[in-house]
């Protein structure tokens, strides 16, 4: 997986409506308006320690994590059993499910085309963060 990370900007605000919109009756939207929604307050709970990295590869598509989506990555959470996180695995970047198994770390994909990959003593593993949200175009 290529690593790209973005440095945050200061954003456009975009415009937030009053009230959740329901996904099933349609029902009209003028004058739900409120203030603006920045995306970065939304998404980013670490600012210090949050990088966002797009995804190459379908690995992980059974966690709806596609090639070409964005991942926000928080670096100051602690992974437990079952986060999505990216990790370095022998000089090499990867999106995976860590599962802690007794006296085994594997790394597992979202897809059954993949093995999970045991992570043994002496290999070179490095936790980079915890996958908090995933951003990726309507399908």
């Amino acid at each position: 997986m290529k690593l790209q990370i973005s440095k945050a900007t200061r954003g456009v605000p975009l415009r937030l409506f009053v009230n959740e919109i329901p996904a099933g009756f349609p029902s009209p939207a003028e004058g739900y308006l409120d203030d603006a929604l920045d995306l970065n307050q939304l998404l980013v709970s670490h600012p210090a320690a949050t990088f966002f990295v797009r995804v190459q590869g379908e690995s992980m598509r059974d966690a709806n994590i596609h090639s070409g989506d964005v991942l926000v990555v928080d670096r100051s959470i602690e992974p437990k059993n079952r986060d999505i996180i990216v990790a370095v695995l022998n000089g090499e970047f990867t999106v995976k499910r860590i599962l802690k198994r007794k006296d085994q770390l594997l790394l597992a994909a979202e897809n059954k085309d993949f093995f999970p990959i045991a992570v043994n003593e002496g290999e070179d593993f490095q936790v980079w963060g915890v996958v908090t949200y995933v951003i990726h175009k309507s399908r």
